[in-house]
């Protein structure tokens, strides 16, 4: 087979077998059936490596994805890949700009072929966001600059480099980031209360949010562990709607007009019991609730009422 095909059979495989992954596991995948990959004609071919470049075996030049690793407590990641209004500046595989690895997504980019992106949630777990393009290069900073484009965009399309294509992927792009970082945010949240709700215990984790104590659009409203809650859908949104409050040392209140309805088991039970009672923490002293966004939520919830 012409190696131009066989690289084009078996990226169209890969975003196909992505597809299903995502359709079996959410958007967050994880690492192990990344890394044992799919079948194409009787060869395995893995999606990822050790390494953040990575290219199988059955692939004849270009890698077929680029991975920023997840965030460890206490550690830095070993390149830290950063996100601008350019797209994703990637960093180079070492300090050489001629390594093979920098290399082959030179020429991709020069190629406009598609590649894979894997953004590391936590350890063991990856979003993906395909097909990602390189678009630009810069050896003084070591970086490459990633796009990414449309799934629905046939293979054709992909290669056409015009101003139309650049709009599109600049607005896909900053709608792709805004994705990871909520993704990111929900899965480290989830993860520090142990895959279950911080009222009621609920360990479903399809049926588990992250709930910001400080919204999005507050100052300081990060998307940091400690401004958030894992809460059920229900108790999320009775959060929201101030139906219930956390107190700075972790109390729930409910409020007073829902604790004065009489509506049967449902309320009795999902709400009202919950009336005083303190809510699950993290083990990690710095993942749990910041005492100071949860006054400011409070002070929110008490004018609720």
């Amino acid at each position: 087979m012409d190696p131009t095909d066989l690289d084009a059979l078996v990226r169209q495989a890969a975003f196909d077998f992505l597809k299903r992954c995502r359709a079996a596991h959410g958007d967050a995948l994880p690492r192990t059936v990344l890394s044992r990959g799919f079948r194409f004609q009787g060869r395995r071919v893995p999606l990822l490596g050790p390494q953040g470049i990575f290219k199988p075996a059955i692939l004849p030049e270009l890698p077929l994805s680029i991975t920023t690793a997840p965030r460890k407590a206490g550690c830095e990641r070993p390149y830290e890949d950063s996100f601008g209004p350019e797209g994703l500046r990637y960093r180079y595989r070492g300090t050489d700009p001629d390594h093979r690895e920098n290399a082959g997504l030179r020429e991709a980019m020069r190629r406009g072929v598609p590649l894979i992106y894997f953004f590391g949630l936590i350890p063991g777990r990856y979003a993906a966001e395909w097909p990602v393009f390189i678009v630009g290069d810069d050896p003084v900073a070591l970086t490459f600059t990633v796009a990414i484009d449309e799934v629905a965009a046939p293979d054709g399309a992909w290669r056409i480099a015009d101003a139309e294509t650049d709009i599109r992927r600049r607005y896909v792009t900053v709608a792709a980031v805004q994705r990871l970082h909520q993704k990111e945010f929900r899965a480290r949240v989830i993860a520090a209360y142990r895959q279950c709700c911080a009222l009621c215990r609920l360990r479903h984790e399809e049926l588990l949010d992250a709930a910001h104590i400080l919204d999005d659009k507050h100052p300081r409203g990060a998307p940091v562990v400690s401004n958030g809650l894992a809460l059920c859908k229900l108790h999320h949104a009775a959060f929201d709607a101030d139906l219930l409050g956390v107190r700075p040392d972790y109390i729930v209140e409910v409020r007073r007009d829902v604790l004065d309805e009489i509506d049967g088991p449902m309320l009795v039970h999902g709400l009202q019991g919950f009336d005083g009672k303190r809510i699950l923490l993290p083990r990690a002293p710095a993942s749990r609730p910041n005492p100071e966004f949860l006054e400011e939520r409070y002070s929110r919830f008490l004018q609720a009422g």
